[in-house]
């Protein structure tokens, strides 16, 4: 929620770049971490996931 506070329509954008950056140094726990964020964006902007549920 924070992301998508500062970031608006954006926020999935940041993320995948923040997953591509945890990618990069081969943190695989980084990037699952980041990954699961983009599947609550993803779900946030597509409305099938209830606000209450996000963390």
């Amino acid at each position: 929620m924070a992301l998508m506070g500062q970031y608006g329509d954006d926020a999935e954008i940041i993320a995948v770049l923040r997953a591509a950056e945890y990618a990069a140094m081969g943190d695989a726990e980084g990037l699952a971490e980041w990954d699961r964020i983009i599947e609550c964006l993803a779900g946030l902007s597509e409305g099938a996931v209830p606000p209450g549920q996000i963390n």
